[in-house]
């Protein structure tokens, strides 16, 4: 298993994912055509509220307090969902988390789980660490379902199998499904193909594990808004529910998750409300799991916490908004991320809870956005994404050694232009580079050179500098 289950293992750095990425026509028509209908259905939601902006505000306040906070609220959630008959759990990272749900479900007797999608289990690679202590993973959520049936990789926040169109799915359905022989591509044949695969997972299942959308600390009140169904199944009919929470998803109170419930499903689905948010504290005898359990799961968030700069990324109520409207994602896709976080989200949430910058993958995610300010625009929590790219940035570059081809030509660079007398004779050199242009724009230099040319064109220099203009017209 991947040490950093965050990322995917082997992953190559974006841009080399991303030329992959960019050869595949199918997969940008098919991402174009779902992100421009997403993007066009939350406009048209989000401008039925008058008082959306301070929707947002509201919304990063809240998430501002508690992380100033956080320990006080993960201490009253902790009594809270205790004092309800919910056992809590704390992980102080993937593998301890995944042991804590193994060992749960050998206690239990399952051999089997069901679950609701969870970006969080995605994180830490529950999946798999189940598998290898002889536990298999159901995904309820079709989209989920898909992507584990067809043995590939989410490629987005909400819509993890947006990169498939429906032939694709029908093909996997009869692949690994049974009885699915004369299935078409019909989007209710292939709906009720999984409703019938799934429900004897249901019926069968003793335990169950699910993610939270937000948990309430003065209650104990842990959230899931989905829009299926399947989650609903999980959170009722096993008799062990376990749930892996990131430290960050509290609110403190029901009235600050009505700010949330408002916020989330325009933002993701670009529905007024979720069809099933389900809400559960701790355990009612007669109604529900019998057992459940809480793991507060830390995996880099408190490391982030102490970023002034990149803390505020720890809002993030995965809403998908920003990859929706990122150029960068529609062309490339989630799986160039090489991440269970793509898009400009991923880009910084990859590098922070994965947590290296002297790893090329990691290094090369800020630079997996534009700056565009597009994605901060639609993050319901004023996420400055473009703010914090920057941020990250500036540590991928710090990483690097001193001797580095990077390093070696900044430092070069700061010692030309230092000396007035060498930066004149550099412009003067700089404009043989004309030689090398074709209608304005150099297509094509040698190393190192060609680390710029391979993505983008170089504007020729100018016929004459500015300061020779001044010299020549003014001197």
């Amino acid at each position: 298993m991947d040490r950093n289950p965050v990322t995917w293992l082997g992953s190559p750095a974006f841009p080399t994912a991303a030329k992959s990425a960019l050869a595949d026509d199918q997969l940008r028509r098919n991402l174009r055509h779902a992100t421009g209908l997403i993007r066009t259905k939350r406009a048209h939601a989000v401008a039925e509220l008058p008082d959306w902006e301070e929707l947002r505000l509201a919304g990063e306040a809240i998430k501002d307090s508690v992380l100033a906070n956080l320990d006080t609220y993960l201490e009253q959630l902790e009594e809270s969902v205790t004092a309800r008959g919910g056992i809590v759990h704390w992980a102080v990272d993937a593998a301890e988390a995944n042991a804590i749900v193994l060992r749960l479900a050998k206690e239990a007797g399952a051999d089997e789980v069901v679950k609701v999608k969870s970006m969080t289990t995605a994180e830490i690679g529950l999946n798999e660490a189940l598998a290898a202590g002889g536990v298999e993973a159901i995904e309820t959520d079709l989209a989920e379902l898909i992507v584990q049936l067809g043995d590939d990789r989410p490629s987005h926040i909400l819509v993890p199998a947006i990169h498939k169109n429906r032939t694709e799915i029908r093909d996997i359905f009869k692949a690994r499904m049974p009885n699915t022989a004369e299935l078409t591509d019909s989007p209710p044949e292939l709906a009720e193909a999984a409703r019938k695969y799934l429900r004897q997972k249901f019926l069968s299942a003793k335990v169950a594990v699910s993610g939270a959308n937000f948990a309430v600390a003065s209650t104990g009140s842990v959230v899931v808004v989905e829009s299926e169904g399947n989650g609903r199944m999980c959170l009722t009919l096993p008799d062990t529910l376990i749930t892996v929470m990131g430290i960050e998803k509290i609110v403190p109170a029901w009235q600050d998750l009505e700010v949330f419930l408002q916020l989330l499903p325009r933002s993701s689905t670009a529905e007024r409300m979720n069809p099933y948010t389900s809400v559960w504290s701790g355990v009612t005898p007669g109604d529900g799991p019998r057992n459940f359990h809480l793991i507060l799961l830390d995996n880099g968030r408190t490391s982030t916490l102490a970023d002034r700069v990149g803390r505020q990324a720890l809002r993030c109520i995965r809403c998908s908004a920003c990859l929706n409207v990122c150029p960068v994602y529609e062309r490339t896709g989630g799986q160039a991320y090489g991440s269970v976080y793509p898009g400009p989200i991923g880009a910084i949430l990859t590098p922070q809870l994965g947590g290296d910058m002297h790893d090329k993958h990691a290094a090369s995610l800020p630079y997996a956005s534009s700056l565009c300010g597009a994605c901060f625009e639609v993050c319901p929590v004023r996420i400055d994404i473009p703010s914090v790219l920057v941020h990250l940035r500036a540590d991928a570059v710090a990483a690097k050694s001193r001797f580095s081809p990077e390093a070696i030509s900044m430092a070069a660079m700061s010692w030309v232009m230092a000396g007035p007398k060498r930066f004149h004779i550099a412009q003067r050199l700089a404009t043989a580079g004309r030689l090398l242009s074709r209608d304005g724009k150099i297509r094509k230099l040698p190393y190192p050179g060609s680390q710029w040319t391979q993505s983008r064109d170089l504007p020729a220099p100018a016929k004459e500098s500015f300061s020779a203009w001044w010299k020549r017209t003014r001197g």
